[in-house]
């Protein structure tokens, strides 16, 4: 919240090692060809005009989260604090779980996000499949220099020779085949003439290391499937941990950034490079890899697998869902970009695996929405007020500050009549110990307005209160001489009956209620919380009628609120509640 001492930004140990490698002038004699490109492409460019490259390289197969925003904020945003250009490529080397919806939702997310690929008068907007003829020809490279060979074993013999953690793993009795032969074999995968699964290339490395991932991996798989970029050009696709290096040496990488997970897999990563700058098929400088800890975030779940399944079982409403993590939920509830980046900055980033907890998200977009939202009046849980004394048929106009620390933004009217609508919470009959709003007898301030005495109530057959009565003191309207002249403690805020806007308001809050769902041997669903949502019809400020959807309010003690960008329309804006003013989930 506002009120509270900034925060400095987290630590970031990445970046104290793009320091030292601009010191050092670790990648200053690179050569860029204005395209991505082997060794003899890129000799034919230029001294590269950017400092570093860095990319985000998402699979897609589904829809960003706010994990993915934290490698966003990383990888953008380090190249361009360092005059550097950060790639957006699409690792799209599976072709069964690929699709269009999922590229154009992830190039929105980004943008929204408020990072893009334009940088010195270009565009850095790359695709794996792209580069397929590359990975083909260093596939053969590796088996004609003795590094790589076909494997004819059935999946369950290679797992069973490749050994455990404790026992080393045993060759193939394909590995010390002629590279002749494999190369023979390997250009039959390629032109269809093999079953998937029938064969297999690995790469030749060392069956009894300690990390596993050496014990030769697989680099290239047949799959008889038509890609969403390629078609039917392939039946063979290599291995992402495969694909993955040689795209960052292709765009000139420098500094490659992954999650904790890809750490055991840097070996690999660094003998493909090797391996292929010793054929002449990629030049020094080569990329580097550096790992970093993933977002853990209390009250969410990040799997994918759970995403999914909470989407097709109808656990929530599609993947734009405002109570789920993805980024498009996120934006639909009306989470701020900026927020994102003050989130990725708090956190920091570090090699060491932490929960972070959900609130210091929530407070992120709390102090952005309080300085960016303007402020209107919404009712949510409304009962009639009736000014007894105010003439029936008449209405005037108040003033209210749009923001109250930005003048600027000037003031808005908001129309006071006899009839108005005020929060049920804000009278009570028999008040407790330390109630200043409505009872009988007490005075408060309508806010923007008079002040009024309570007299009473009316109730239906139940005993409920339908309609609270005052009467109002005509010499003390806000902003006028009068207005200081009866002190009140109590200050509530109204809506004109006659004026108000009654809309659907959803009020959403966190969709788990355990920090950890389904930690030890709980089933996670079991976890949601059934108030996720709540759907009211609430009234409202006439002035939010002419909400557009995106548009983002506080809704004055009550929170701040988004016109839903999905379901509003010209003159009906629906309201969601992007998130309370205060952290309503304190222990």
């Amino acid at each position: 919240m506002s009120d509270k001492t900034p925060i400095a930004p987290a630590a970031n140990f990445i970046r104290n090692i793009v320091e030292r490698d601009l010191e050092q002038g670790t990648y200053a004699q690179r050569l860029w060809a204005g395209s991505p490109g082997d060794a003899s492409h890129q000799a034919t460019g230029t001294p590269d005009p950017a400092k570093i490259r860095t990319r985000f390289p998402p699979e897609p197969n589904g829809y960003l989260h706010i994990g993915h925003a934290k490698s966003i904020c990383l990888n953008f945003g380090i190249a361009r604090d360092f005059g550097g250009v950060c790639h957006m490529r699409f690792d799209d080397t599976n072709p069964e779980k690929e699709e269009q919806e999922y590229v154009d939702s992830i190039t929105d997310a980004v943008q929204w996000l408020g990072f893009g690929w334009e940088a010195f008068g270009q565009s850095h907007l790359y695709y794996a499949s792209n580069y397929f003829d590359f990975m083909y020809r260093a596939a053969e490279s590796l088996i004609e220099s003795g590094h790589a060979y076909v494997d004819q074993q059935t999946a369950e013999e290679m797992r069973q020779n490749r050994g455990t953690l404790t026992e080393a793993g045993k060759n193939s009795p394909w590995r010390d085949r002629p590279a002749a032969e494999s190369l023979a074999l390997f250009r039959e995968m390629r032109n269809g003439k093999h079953p998937d699964g029938a064969m297999i290339l690995r790469a030749k490395i060392d069956m009894a290391s300690p990390n596993i991932n050496l014990r030769d991996p697989a680099i290239y798989r047949i799959k008889h499937a038509t890609h969403h970029n390629t078609g039917d050009k392939w039946c063979i696709y290599p291995m992402y941990t495969f694909a993955h290096p040689l795209e960052d040496a292709l765009e000139g990488v420098t500094h490659s950034l992954c999650t904790l997970e890809f750490e055991d897999q840097r070996p690999f990563y660094d003998w493909v490079l090797l391996r292929l700058a010793e054929a002449g098929l990629l030049a020094h400088p080569l990329p580097k890899q550096y790992e970093f800890s993933r977002l853990n975030l209390s009250y969410v779940v990040l799997s994918k697998r759970k995403l999914i399944e909470l989407v097709e079982n109808q656990h929530v409403n599609g993947w734009d869902d405002p109570r789920l993590p993805t980024l498009a939920g996120a934006r639909r509830r009306g989470y701020a970009p900026e927020g994102f980046r003050l989130f990725a900055d708090r956190i920091g980033v570090s090699k060491s695996d932490s929960w972070i907890e959900y609130t210091i998200l929530e407070d992120c977009m709390r102090e952005v929405l309080n300085s960016s939202a303007e402020r209107r009046i919404a009712v949510l849980d409304p009962i009639k007020l009736v000014i007894d004394n105010y003439p029936e048929g008449q209405s005037e106009d108040c003033h209210a500050p749009n923001h109250p620390q930005k003048p600027e933004l000037g003031h808005r009217v908001v129309p006071l009549s006899r009839e108005l609508w005020i929060e049920r919470e804000d009278f009570m009959e028999e008040p407790s110990k330390g109630y200043f709003r409505l009872f009988p007898g007490n005075q408060v301030r309508l806010r923007y307005g008079y002040v009024v005495k309570c007299l009473g109530c009316e109730k239906d057959a139940a005993g409920n209160v339908t309609t609270v009565h005052c009467e109002y003191l005509p010499d003390t309207k806000s902003g006028t001489p009068g207005a200081d002249s009866v002190k009140v403690k109590g200050n509530i805020h109204w809506v004109s009956a006659a004026h108000a806007y009654s809309a659907e308001v959803r009020l959403y809050d966190r969709l788990f209620k355990e920090a950890h769902p389904g930690a030890g041997d709980r089933n996670y669903l079991d976890d949601i919380n059934p108030d996720s949502v709540k759907t009211i019809t609430a009234q409202l400020e006439p002035a939010l009628k002419d909400a557009k959807p995106e548009d983002s309010f506080q809704f004055e003690r009550h929170g701040y609120f988004v016109a839903d960008r999905k379901d509003s329309q010209p003159g009906q804006p629906i309201f969601n509640r992007t998130v309370t003013l205060r952290d309503n989930w304190q222990k």
